[in-house]
């Protein structure tokens, strides 16, 4: 990794024999900078700046990219905010220039803006229309209530209404400060030439980020949702720890066999045994100081109750000790996820840069293995009673009213 004067980072992962290359431009903030007056706003600046940018329009913005064989895009996440431009060999020096033109001189339009709006709203809308988005929204709000990652990343339509061009253009300012930048480059990059374009295009970056985010607290609470469906749809969180904790690959393989696949304890209990769900797995989340460990199940109305039993039932036995095959079996699938993540460019640049971010350097890959099979039994129950200790959950449920008492019965069963 190198660091440009004005703070900027620079990371460059060859990738020898690959014909093409992968530009990561990650700006270190992202939905958690936001209050609830600027909700939604890293998000529709992402937006913005693809509307046009240094002198480009936005039809030339992507025409130029294609032109080359390339391909452009971009994300908005509570805690970064990603450019990324994909080409082929020796498409980096144009893929740089239009990225630094994205971050560094968009236009800010006021009718592109207006129009955009109109955009984002309906994504809005989408979003809410759409069960599957909708409960997973219902239960991060419950689970971090006030606070910025309890809020959507697509705002709200009244804070979106407030932004105009001056004000998202001073808000791009904060967002995008140099010292919260990385420019992460994979496949077929020349350290030496990266070095030249990172400097030229990013090199005159000025600015001041905001400062860091508050911790996170998990509130807890129940969000039943009644609403016309043929099915329910259940979320289930509960506080876990995150990316930074001595936990994180604890938690990681606490999720994987509770519910990461069809040999997962979930799968089999609630679905193979007792045919209550159509659709069930757990997953972590985790951010930089804080986490959560989720379950997702989608049933019949009528089984939403006794299926959040269950789910509480298998979270519970996680203290005891899991057996030898179980934990193989979960090591060996984070581990070939996280290798076979590795072996497209641009998922390797979004690594590093994320990596960068949160720890200040990139991991080496095998080291990252050992700590995952470093990992004991006695990990995982240790990590479950810190996770129940704080008895609290956050619990969404979606769908038909029969489905709704399920909140209520996932804490009882886990908590009394």
């Amino acid at each position: 990794m190198h660091r440009l004067a004005n703070g900027v980072r620079v990371v460059c992962d060859p990738i020898p024999g690959l014909e093409t290359v992968a530009l990561s431009v990650v700006a270190g903030q992202g939905a958690r900078s936001e209050d609830a007056a600027h909700s939604g706003w890293s998000h529709l600046l992402e937006h913005m700046v693809f509307k046009g940018a240094g002198g480009r329009s936005a039809r030339d913005i992507v025409e130029v990219i294609e032109a080359a064989g390339g391909q452009i895009n971009a994300a908005t996440g509570y805690e970064r905010t990603s450019f990324q431009v994909r080409a082929l060999r020796g498409g980096l020096d144009l893929g740089s220039a239009v990225l630094a033109d994205l971050v560094q001189r968009p236009t800010m339009d006021a009718g592109d803006l207006a129009r955009e709006k109109q955009v984002v709203g309906q994504e809005i809308a989408e979003a809410a229309d759409a069960p599957d988005d909708l409960v997973f929204e219902l239960a991060q709000g419950a689970a971090f209530d006030g606070q910025p990652l309890g809020r959507p990343i697509l705002g709200t339509p009244k804070s979106i209404k407030a932004a105009t061009p001056q004000t998202l253009g001073a808000w791009r300012e904060r967002l995008y400060g140099p010292a919260t930048l990385v420019v992460s480059v994979a496949g077929a990059v020349d350290e030496d030439e990266l070095l030249k374009l990172a400097e030229r295009d990013f090199g005159q970056m000025r600015g001041e980020a905001s400062g860091p985010a508050q911790p996170a607290r998990f509130v807890g609470g129940a969000r039943p949702l009644a609403k016309r469906l043929e099915q329910a749809n259940l979320v289930l969180l509960l506080p876990a720890v995150g990316v930074r904790d001595p936990g994180y690959f604890a938690l990681r393989l606490m999720a994987e066999i509770l519910g990461g696949g069809m040999a997962s304890r979930l799968f089999q209990e609630a679905r193979e045994v007792r045919g209550l769900a159509y659709a069930i797995d757990a997953y972590s989340e985790t951010y930089a100081d804080t986490g959560v460990l989720g379950v997702f199940a989608g049933c019949a109305a009528k089984d939403a109750e006794e299926l959040a039993v269950v789910a509480a039932g298998e979270i519970a036995g996680m203290a005891e000790a899991v057996s030898d095959a179980e934990l193989s079996r979960a090591k060996a699938q984070i581990k070939g996820a996280m290798f076979m993540g590795r072996e497209g460019a641009l998922a390797r640049a979004e690594q590093a840069a994320g990596q960068v971010l949160l720890f200040g350097q990139t991991l080496d890959p095998l080291a990252v293995a050992a700590e995952i099979d470093a990992v004991t039994p006695a990990d995982l129950a240790a990590l479950t009673g810190q996770i129940l200790a704080h008895r609290k959950s956050a619990v969404a449920v979606l769908g038909p009213k029969p489905a709704l008492a399920a909140a209520e019965a996932f804490d009882r069963a886990l908590f009394g």
